[in-house]
């Protein structure tokens, strides 16, 4: 195939050829055109090599959002994407194939998950497990994710990385087979069945959405099993399926390699030719047609769960996603239960007839479900609630159903939320890589808003009867152990007898080609150049009453975010009344004394704008998210939210009940055990961090409304706060002035004096039951260093780096990728301005229990005794050096960037002062901080885990153990 720029050379030399023939023939004078020589070789410079195919060139339209793209095609197929984005000197490289659970067979589920994992266990040129290693010393972060209909695997990197990242994510998709052994096999099986026991068979309601598509879907349906199979199809197959099932799906022209960013788009194509080209072209695939599903009854299924509220999952058979109705039953299912004057949160919620309630409508590639998901209260029937909810529906159709002016606000609040999509490069490159695969453009975002703008209160209506409606479904009771008689009605659909399809012609006759390259593939390439991550240009003040605020410009969408914090957190509380600051964050979400609630969200929602309140041990935080042209508006209703909360009695007792209903769910959840019993012991009994930050059942009750009025008075301060901004806006003190309504709150000095924490004089097991559990959750925990941005804080986190911190760290590499014990184990520190833990932390087998905790306590103690490696230094200060580029792209980012300088009055250059202390950082003196910080004799352990399996084997380690109920206290 000629290039492009060959056919140029010949046209231009051919219109040269023609016009000397003539005049040397003395025929009639033929006059040359004058060209415009530098049009020419911008032209030709932009032309893309032989072998690469030029598609498409989408540029930004005025007027429109949109996602401007060049889009390029391979010989063997491989389409590729390329978005320029100079902002930041970073880049997302996408490789999505559109394989996904729906290509496996009955009875050999799991395939395209299993090779997810696969795919990071290393490659001809690439040793085991260094795509990680690589990757994360380069500066990056990368992940790869599986569902239903593709698999994509994605990094995000320095800009000066781009060569080394397009050789691996080749060298994966042409050398893999040949590295893939039995031994990885059995390693990533043993980590998937991790993966499924801590996300499925460990989690409360965990297996609901397995049991709904196996009653939804008939028998063979690609969406009647879960992307993560079945255990014991994983341990039916073996190696060599995978590997058949890879070549059949896996080749370069099933696959979207998007890479947005800083790039230069002429040598991008050079590099993504030189090592994808040669990989040959794999088996033809084809669309899966949509697989529309029609129940011929309704299927009532159930089962028990190790939980405190019963719950209703009601799902019925939809659209798939280009569907035309699809758009339409999204509205339907916001409208239905999004916001506070929605139906299911005024007769649900408000009313205090479930703990939660939400619908939604999920449209996949073959197939869709509309689903209302109901969280009962404690012992109620979901009988009454499925029948309720029916009539809630009834009674909503009854009084006009969907609006216009319902419709309308979700279409504002539609394409605001598109355009947070376009913050950032790897949103923006992973939404080009989504239209793609799935909708045949790229550019598909503008027909995206135009039918988001389409949709019409009729068309609502109109899917509500289609699809809704006295419509067959599934009905799905999930009920606490013992408690069967409170499902919703007896089952009438039984889980057939799997099929164990053999199997299929498709893996027949397939072999491995290897590419054929004329240049050394094993040698790694270097970054193209160094990048230099400017100094964010920030703006600092005070404002008339002597707050501090920080902002810096963010040019590209026209929205603004600020954060606004008052130091009035968990840790300013009093112990008998832990969980007011909740509370109060909560209760300022409600009423105020001009607009309700209900009022409120309507506002919001209608502008496309957001305002969060949230809280942690420090902080009540503010957050406002609002299209710039709607800003003033929005803080129009700020100011009523801060200065007028209605702390309305009725509003507060349903606040009460609700943070009630989190304490009871939490103590069937084994990370949330774990974490507060560890709470509990490290900070003593004496430190309000020693109570969750929503309080108990006890605190709970003793707070009064009066009480949270006090808070408020006290802690909501014109003293106490701190403003970031990030806006498109060129003169931020604009908005300084609309927030000088601030200046109104009382100027009371907010004082805190932390309680000592107690020492850690013996390494002690903490175990609590948690009957069944199929993993034990697991904390490793020791004293740790308040923060410090330049300090021994600091120092301590690039200690812990290559110990604990990064996923091919020691322990997570041990305990993962060797040992296959966990889905993952991650540890560090965490500091605030008062004191800091850390903590080690994951899921692991529960029959491996005790070997957890022997292998992670004798890597406590040969890091103490030995160290550091040379190695790990180099590794540590490489991966750290260049991860800067990767930290302020994102505007939540900035946002905290700007509040850590205020909070512990920073240097606007501190993260310069940061590569300074990596550079010169030695052996030594990292050395010296693991034997101050680490003492594998002084530590808590906290065990959370199935007595009858585990308890025994732990008892025999050693080391103390102690039995404590899921609130910490000790068993008698």
């Amino acid at each position: 195939m000629k290039s492009l720029l060959t056919h140029c050379f010949i046209l231009l030399f051919g219109c040269w050829a023609f016009a000397q023939h003539n005049n040397n023939n003395n025929a009639p004078t033929f006059v040359q055109p004058k060209f415009n020589t530098a049009i020419i070789k911008d032209r030709l410079k932009s032309m893309p090599p032989a072998g690469v195919t030029f598609l498409e060139d989408v540029i930004i339209q005025k007027g429109k959002i949109n996602i401007p793209y060049k889009k390029y095609q391979l010989e063997n197929g491989l389409t590729i994407l390329l978005h320029e984005d100079h902002s930041d000197p970073i880049v997302y490289v996408d490789v999505t194939f559109h394989v996904g659970s729906d290509r496996e067979q009955q009875g050999r589920s799991g395939f395209a998950h299993f090779f997810e994992h696969m795919m990071f266990q290393g490659s001809k040129h690439i040793a085991d497990d260094e795509h990680f290693k690589i990757i994360t010393e380069s500066g990056g972060t990368l992940n790869g994710t599986t569902n239903s209909d593709r698999t994509n695997y994605f990094e995000v990197i320095p800009s000066n990385q781009l060569e080394k990242i397009l050789w691996m994510e080749a060298d994966r998709m042409g050398f893999l087979l040949d590295s893939v052994t039995q031994k990885k096999f059995e390693i990533q099986r043993a980590t998937v069945k991790n993966e499924r026991g801590q996300r499925y068979d460990n989690a409360p309601y965990g297996l609901a959405s397995e049991k709904i598509a196996e009653a939804l879907f008939p028998k063979g349906h690609p969406y009647s099993w879960q992307t993560i199979g079945y255990i014991e199809d994983l341990n039916r197959v073996d190696v060599n399926d995978l590997k058949r099932f890879y070549m059949r799906w896996y080749g370069p022209n099933n696959a979207v390699l998007t890479i947005a960013g800083d790039i230069d788009i002429q040598q991008t194509l050079k590099w993504i030719l030189k090592y994808f080209g040669s990989i040959p072209k794999g088996p033809e695939v084809k669309n899966i047609p949509p697989t529309p599903v029609v129940l011929s009854e309704t299927h009532y299924i159930s089962y028990e769960d190790n939980i405190k509220f019963p719950m209703l999952r009601v799902s019925f058979p939809t659209v798939h996603q280009l569907h035309p109705d699809a758009v339409a039953l999204d509205f339907l299912s916001d409208i239905l239960s999004s916001g506070k004057s929605s139906p299911l949160y005024q007769k649900f919620i408000k009313k205090g007839r479930a703990v939660a309630a939400s619908s939604f409508n999920y449209s996949r590639e073959l197939a869709g479900q509309f689903e209302f998901v109901i969280r009962a209260n404690p012992n109620d029937s979901l009988s009454k609630i499925e029948k309720l909810l029916y009539q809630i529906l009834d009674e909503w159709e009854k009084n006009g159903g969907a609006t216009e002016q319902d419709v309308k606000k979700l279409q504002t609040k539609y394409i605001s939320d598109l355009y947070e999509q376009l913050y950032t490069v790897q949103s923006k490159g992973s939404r080009l890589a989504y239209y793609q695969t799935f909708m045949g453009t790229a550019n598909y975002l503008p027909i995206e808003i135009e039918k988001i703008k389409q949709i019409t209160a009729k068309d609502v209506m109109r899917v509500y009867h289609e699809y809704i409606k006295g419509k067959n479904k599934v009905v799905l009771s999930i009920v606490p152990k013992d408690k069967i008689n409170l499902k919703a009605a007896e089952d009438n659909w039984k889980m057939y007898n799997r099929t164990i399809e053999t199997e299929s012609e498709d893996y027949k006759n397939l072999t491995y080609t290897e590419p054929k390259d004329t240049f050394n593939r094993a040698t790694m390439p270097l970054p193209s150049k160094n990048i230099s991550v400017p100094a964010p240009i920030i703006k600092q003040g005070t404002t008339k009453f002597n707050a501090p605020y920080s902002s810096m410009q963010e040019n590209e969408i026209p929205k603004t975010k600020l954060l606004i914090s008052f130091k009035a957190g968990h840790r300013y509380e009093s112990m008998d009344k832990a969980g007011t600051a909740s509370l109060l964050a909560s209760i300022m979400k409600e009423s105020t004394t001009k607009y309700s609630a209900e009022k409120i969200d309507e506002k919001l929602n209608s502008w496309g704008s957001d305002i969060n309140i949230s809280v942690n041990a420090e902080d009540i935080q503010i957050y406002i998210s609002a299209l710039t042209e709607n800003l003033d508006s929005t803080i129009n209703i700020l100011k009523e939210i801060i200065l007028s909360p209605k702390f309305d009695t009725t509003e507060f007792r349903m606040v009460v009940k609700r943070k009630l209903d989190a304490v009871q769910q939490g103590k069937v959840t084994a990370t949330t055990i774990a974490s507060n019993v560890f709470d509990k012991l490290y900070y003593g009994k004496s430190n309000i961090m020693s109570m969750p930050l929503i309080g108990d059942e006890v605190t709970l009750k003793n707070i009064t409304i009066q009480d949270l009025k006090d808070y408020y008075k006290k802690m909501i301060s014109s003293n106490n706060i701190n403003i970031s901004i990030i806006s498109d806006l060129q003169d931020n003190q604009k908005i300084i002035t609309k927030l000088s309504f601030l200046s109104s709150l009382p100027n009371n000095k907010i004082t805190y004096t932390e309680p000592i924490t107690p020492t850690i004089t013996q390494t002690k097991i903490y175990f609590v039951d948690k009957p069944g559990a199929a993993q034990s959750e697991i904390i490793f925990g020791t004293l740790g260093l308040p923060f410090d941005a330049v300090g021994n804080y600091f120092k301590c986190n690039v200690m812990n780096f290559p110990f604990a911190g990064a996923f091919n760290s020691r322990i997570n590499y041990l305990l993962r990728e060797q040992k296959g014990y966990t889905y993952g184990v991650r540890g560090r520190f965490y500091g605030n301005a008062y004191s800091g833990e850390y903590l080690l932390s994951g899921g692991f087998k529960k029959d491996a229990t005790d070997s957890t905790l022997k292998l992670i306590r004798q890597e406590f103690e040969t890091y103490i005794k030995f160290g550091i490696t040379a190695n790990e230094l180099n590794f540590t200060k490489s991966a750290l050096l260049q991860s800067d580029a990767l930290k302020l792209e994102a505007p939540i980012q900035k946002l905290y960037f700007l509040k850590n300088i205020m909070d512990y009055k920073l240097s606007s250059n501190y993260m310069e002062m940061q590569r300074q202390i990596l550079q010169i950082i030695t052996k030594d003196e990292l050395d010296g901080l693991i034997k101050k910080v680490f003492d594998s004799n002084k530590m808590i352990i906290v065990v959370v885990g199935d007595k009858k399996t585990v308890f025994e084997k732990i008892n025999n380690l050693g080391m103390p153990v102690i039995e404590l109920d899921a609130s910490g206290n000790l068993l008698k």
